[in-house]
């Protein structure tokens, strides 16, 4: 077994501006790496301003990170961190700006680099990032993952590097101003992330505390995910939630529903929450037919009675998914060519397992 998070985090409300000394650490001055209207509806922009500007510490903002972010993106903010001769890099959003955050900071730190090392597996420094989360889902103020698009090859793929941030600061009231749509994909991405890590080859007593306390804390809020009426404890469920969620991942990984979203994610736009979630039954289905009780396990944490009452669950609070079967295909064919998520099932799974993993309302 094996335990490493080496991110510092902090969970509180006004957790940015308290922790303005923390900041003052990685020098003086940032790149802030936002989306480009979240971050300043919520306040979480004009927080981290206010106390950057406190500790005096001079920044420039790069807010063009859009959803999924691209290598082009990345490629596009190192020069505007280049030109600030940034020390570090702040990323303040959901999992795109703090993936994207991630893979800034390692283009920066090598100026000299194209785009070709982002999937090379070479020993390269990053800058120190610090991650602000704005919503529930990813866990990347946890992880050292960054996922890139790449327009070349039509999917989505973790950079080869692992990035940890050096600071979290996670702070739950910026969920209240996320539109319901928001919450409840992101909601259902640590959902995954919990399901997917428990459900895993390289899953043991250690990551499995993460697993099984994030599932506690998720259950809290499942009813309120379905009536849409979140209060103020539902936001820090699910903030806490989700940053153990990525706690849980930064261990394993994560495993097929994960690798079968990206396709939904790049050709139809599918929110990334949402494609994951279309196959978390399948999933649990599949895990269940080779070992019920760990299944069980899961449903009971979860607190759904069975595996039909999940799925039924899952499909009314996120609609019908449509894939066309030619495209259904392609996507089997595309995860068994795909040995990283394929050992991380715990159990032995071929082409018909997979093509099973796919269920609609119908």
């Amino acid at each position: 077994m094996r335990y490493y998070i080496p991110t510092e985090v902090f969970f509180e409300k006004d957790c940015v501006r308290n922790h303005g000394a923390e900041l003052a650490r990685y020098g003086k001055k940032c790149l802030i790496v936002t989306g480009r209207n979240s971050s300043r509806r919520n306040g979480a922009l004009q927080d981290v301003a206010d106390t950057l500007k406190q500790a005096g510490i001079l920044y420039e903002i790069f807010d063009q990170i859009e959803e999924n972010p691209s290598i082009e993106t990345v490629m596009e903010a190192r020069k505007t961190g280049l030109l600030a001769q940034a020390e570090f890099v702040v990323g303040i959003g959901g999992g795109s700006p703090l993936d994207a955050a991630k893979a800034i900071a390692l283009m920066i730190a090598n100026p000299d680099a194209d785009e070709s090392v982002l999937y090379r597996k070479t020993e390269l420094s990053a800058l120190p990032v610090v991650a602000v989360p704005t919503t529930a889902g990813t866990g990347s103020e946890a992880t050292p993952y960054s996922i890139l698009t790449i327009h070349k090859e039509q999917t989505k793929r973790s950079i080869a590097h692992k990035i940890f941030p050096a600071l979290a600061l996670a702070d739950a009231k910026y969920l209240a101003f996320a539109p319901r749509n928001v919450i409840v994909n992101t909601a259902i991405d640590t959902l995954a992330h919990l399901i997917e890590s428990n459900l895993n080859t390289n899953a043991d007593a250690y990551n499995r505390i993460f697993s099984e306390q994030g599932m506690i804390r998720w259950a809290k809020t499942k009813d309120a995910l379905m009536s849409g009426e979140l209060t103020e404890t539902d936001y820090e469920n699910l903030m806490i939630a989700s940053t153990i969620g990525g706690m849980a991942i930064s261990h394993t990984s994560t495993s097929l529903p994960h690798g079968l979203s990206y396709m939904l994610t790049y050709h139809f736009g599918t929110p990334h929450g949402k494609a994951v979630g279309v196959f978390l039954p399948g999933y649990l289905r599949f895990c269940a037919g080779k070992d019920m009780a760990a299944a069980g396990n899961v449903l009971a944490l979860l607190g759904f009675s069975d595996l039909n009452a999940f799925e039924e669950w899952i499909f009314k609070l996120l609609g019908e998914v449509t894939i066309p079967a030619d495209m259904w295909e392609q996507n089997v064919e595309l995860i068994l060519r795909n040995p990283a998520k394929l050992a991380n099932v715990p159990y032995p799974v071929g082409r018909d397992e997979i093509s099973a993993m796919y269920r609609t309302q119908n």
